[in-house]
């Protein structure tokens, strides 16, 4: 029998108060159950007898991994490979140009952001389509694709690179072949990672999109940061756009997810077609 007390309606205003100011994440009313469902399992474990116990805690604790637990309680990382596949082809149809202006420019590399890239399977999609185009070219350029999120439960997944095959009936049979090698099986699942000069080309950090710095030296010429606008409120999407608006190239291209706009928000960029902007 759990001694944890339920979860009071002040004790919800003050971790969701906290969540909203460190990481942009707005939860209404209606998410206080879910917020109960989350921390539940973490505050039972760790013998916490209330939720207000629990938000002192992560309130006062210095090393800040109580603050990184909380916000991997509550991160929704829902994702696949080649999910909302018309930006990829969309990707696909403008690289050609891409490329011969940056051979033009005498310049050697994309650099690419994903964004909240969840397990992973969204910079391991981009890299298979910037490696399509460029395998069997005269000059390759290179490829580096920064992968964020403030998650340490899926960037720790991510980097590993490992998947069930059965959540790749999306993935086509010669980015299987071309890819992905087989991976010793765990019990009945069959297990394949990416292979590894596929995983050299993406960069795994930590980052919080709240972070007051970005700490890029250089610009972006895609960015992609999909279905992560929704958790937020529009004070903050509109900070946030400002932000990818000063990272991103001029001539680059901002992604976001099939159900986020840009509509009502104060931006510079310039709408392609429906989720794809371009500076």
């Amino acid at each position: 029998m759990s001694n944890l007390k339920d979860l009071s309606g002040a004790d919800f205003e003050l971790l969701r108060g906290l969540i909203y100011k460190q990481s942009g994440i707005s939860l209404n009313q209606t998410k206080k159950e879910l917020l109960r469902t989350r921390l539940r399992s973490r505050l039972e474990r760790q013998g916490f007898r209330s939720y207000r116990d629990y938000y002192n805690h992560v309130l006062h604790d210095e090393s800040g991994q109580a603050l990184v637990d909380l916000l991997d309680d509550i991160s929704t990382n829902l994702t696949s490979f080649y999910r909302e596949v018309s930006h990829f082809k969309f990707l696909e149809s403008v690289l050609p140009d891409c490329i011969d202006k940056k051979r033009k420019a005498n310049e050697t590399e994309f650099r690419v952001w994903s964004a909240g890239c969840s397990s992973g399977e969204e910079p391991y999609t981009l890299a298979f389509t910037f490696m399509s185009r460029m395998e069997g070219s005269p000059r390759p350029l290179k490829i580096r694709i920064l992968a964020t999120d403030i998650s340490t439960d899926v960037l720790f997944k991510a980097s590993e690179g490992v998947y069930e095959q059965s959540r790749l009936e999306d993935v086509p049979k010669n980015v299987m072949k071309n890819y992905f090698v087989k991976e010793n099986s765990d019990g009945k699942k069959k297990l394949v990672r990416v292979r590894q000069d596929i995983r050299d080309l993406i960069t795994f950090r930590r980052f919080n999109l709240m972070s007051a710095l970005y700490p890029f030296r250089h610009q972006f010429d895609f960015i992609f940061c999909r279905n992560v606008m929704i958790y937020f409120d529009k004070p903050t999407q509109e900070k946030l756009v400002g932000k990818y608006y000063r990272y991103l190239k001029p001539g680059g291209y901002l992604f976001i997810g099939h159900s986020e706009s840009l509509t009502g928000l104060k931006h510079g960029f310039t709408y392609v077609q429906p989720t794809i902007y371009r500076r």
